[in-house]
């Protein structure tokens, strides 16, 4: 048997993860959104409507994670020595 390569969920950082669920979550709140009317119904602005509201809630979640693992992982150290 043959060892599957490419990228797996287990194999993605913490903070990439919470960064694809919280975009997703974003993307989810935009469909909402477009169900209920708020946006045009024209290919491009629903388009845009998911790229801002999934990059947006991705983005600042990854780099919120990002920085919270840096100062768990910067307080271990300390401690340690």
């Amino acid at each position: 048997m043959t060892a599957r390569r490419g990228l797996s969920w287990g194999r993605l950082g913490l903070a990439v993860r919470v960064g694809l669920i919280c975009a997703g979550l974003g993307m989810a709140l935009a469909i909402v959104g477009i169900v209920r009317g708020t946006v045009p119904l024209n290919p491009l602005s629903i388009f845009l409507t998911l790229l801002i509201s999934g990059g947006s809630w991705g983005v600042v979640s990854w780099a919120v994670t990002t920085a919270v693992v840096d100062v768990e992982q910067d307080l271990a150290e300390e401690t340690d020595a």
